[in-house]
């Protein structure tokens, strides 16, 4: 091995800045500064006892890039290092990742618990594909302690959420629903999307399994489509990558090459999104115009004791890049703030570094019926916003304006 491939032991050592910029570095023999891009489908072999042996599983190396390759590789690596998680597999989106997160164990007649605020393709996928193949799903309110209590059967066997939840940023006590899995033998995922892991780690909390959609603030620029689901080196091994060979939601070589690069800038990025997303949240709270805002690092957030034990950059407290806010006069209010914007722009993509806003209730929530909508707090004025890289000023003159319509 060369000096420059680093092994675990040794990325372990250092500080979370210089893993996401030094961890998982795999140089070929021409030693290139920056990671060489594998762009090939396939691998050959010196002869027909190597290529058994690969198959096997007797001896290291790459088979198929359905499978692994050297630029998926290094991105597993990298994440599972800055993560602390034991093992990681790298998928085609972040929705490819929460499907494979659950199906891949989960079988007929098993039992499924989920926060009831979820993204509207985790929504679908929880309430209308895991029912097709028999398995019981319970939607609960995740933030009362006694729901959760109420929720395990004698056949739970993994709950899922997102916390914060997309789009009303609610929040769920990682700590203390670990606890009841442990106690019922159950799986917790959590979807760490909106949070990221230099924001929250769930691991140190008891979560069994973290999933992402890479294609949000790891890559940051709006380029590429990703996903990545951590784990015990166990279940990736024996329970996901079954799954995912033979069911093929590999993700590109080049995209992990991209995310691979955008990782060593995301501390930096993440800084200023935080930063950014504070000031405005504070000034969109003490605007006339608005009802509400949803921002976990605002003591007026229903969870904030919540956020200031979870979400932190070291041990600062922090509510993160993401925030929703409730415009008076429901959505053709809400319609016409979006219509005046002109440097935010509305789209319902997120984790930019462009500042990006959408409503929730007629784009990323609009396979959830309208009754369903309001008792998750879904209301026809509230917008989420995905705070960018922009100065915070002109931001925060882009939305004053924009209020006053």
């Amino acid at each position: 091995m060369k000096r420059n491939q680093n092994t675990r032991k040794l990325a372990e050592k250092w500080r979370p800045d210089t893993q996401l910029i030094r961890s998982g570095t795999y140089r070929s023999e021409l030693s290139e500064t920056s990671e060489a891009i594998f762009l090939n489908s396939g691998f050959c072999y010196d002869s027909a006892e190597v290529a058994e042996s690969r198959f096997n599983g007797e001896a290291p190396g790459y088979v198929y890039s359905r499978y692994v390759n050297p630029n998926l590789k290094m991105l597993e690596d990298r994440l599972a290092i800055i993560e602390d998680a034991e093992a990681c597999c790298v998928m085609g989106s972040g929705m490819a990742a929460v499907f494979a997160s659950m199906m891949s164990h989960l079988k007929t007649g098993d039992h499924v618990i989920a926060h009831r605020v979820l993204f509207g393709s985790c929504f679908y996928i929880i309430t209308e594909i895991l029912p097709r193949f028999g398995i019981e799903i319970s939607l609960i309110d995740g933030t009362k302690e006694d729901e959760w209590q109420k929720a395990f059967r004698p056949n739970t066997a993994c709950v899922f959420v997102e916390t914060p939840a997309n789009p009303t940023l609610e929040l769920i006590d990682i700590e203390y629903v670990a606890g009841l899995c442990k106690q019922n033998d159950a799986l917790l995922i959590v979807d760490n999307i909106f949070a990221s892991p230099l924001r929250q780690r769930p691991f140190e909390m008891g979560a069994d399994i973290v999933v992402y959609s890479t294609t949000k603030h790891m890559d940051g620029q709006g380029r590429t489509l990703g996903g990545a689901v951590l784990g015990s080196k166990e279940f990736i091994e024996e329970t996901l990558l079954p799954f995912h060979r033979h069911t093929g939601p590999a993700l590109s070589p080049f995209n992990a090459w991209i995310i691979l690069k955008s990782l060593e800038t995301f501390s930096l990025r993440m800084d200023r999104h935080c930063e950014n997303a504070r000031y405005l949240a504070e000034k969109l709270e003490a605007n006339p115009a608005i009802e509400r805002v949803f921002y976990p690092g605002l003591p007026s957030h229903p969870q904030y004791a919540i956020a200031q034990k979870q979400m932190k950059r070291g041990e600062t407290p922090c509510g993160g890049a993401m925030l929703a806010f409730e415009v008076k006069g429901g959505k053709d209010a809400a319609f016409t703030f979006m219509n005046a914007l002109e440097i935010i722009d509305i789209s319902n993509n997120l984790g930019d570094a462009k500042s990006l806003i959408t409503h929730p209730a007629s784009t990323t929530h609009s396979n959830i019926q309208p009754e369903e909508q309001l008792a998750i707090g879904i209301t026809p004025g509230v917008l989420r916003l995905s705070v960018g890289l922009e100065d915070k000023e002109d931001l925060a003159e882009d939305i004053a304006r924009a209020l006053k319509f």
